[in-house]
């Protein structure tokens, strides 16, 4: 399955990875590869728990360039 996901720092200098469409996946790392790494297994841990609770596996999510 082929996700996308965000990743951002944040002020302490963590690097936080989240998948929009999988509501409430987030992760973090000290390194931008440790927080890929952690967001994989996030993934993988989010999925098993919604097939168990029988909610859809993802959402559906839009990326879109908005100019300001």
């Amino acid at each position: 399955m082929k996700l996308s996901v965000t990743l951002d720092r944040d002020e302490d200098g963590v690097w936080i990875a989240e998948c929009p469409s999988i509501p409430g996946c987030v992760s973090q790392g000290s390194t931008r590869e440790e927080a890929l790494e952690n967001i994989k297994e996030a993934i993988q841990l989010c999925l098993e728990v919604r097939a168990e609770q029988g909610f859809p596996l993802t959402i559906e999510t839009r990326q879109v360039e908005v100019y300001a």
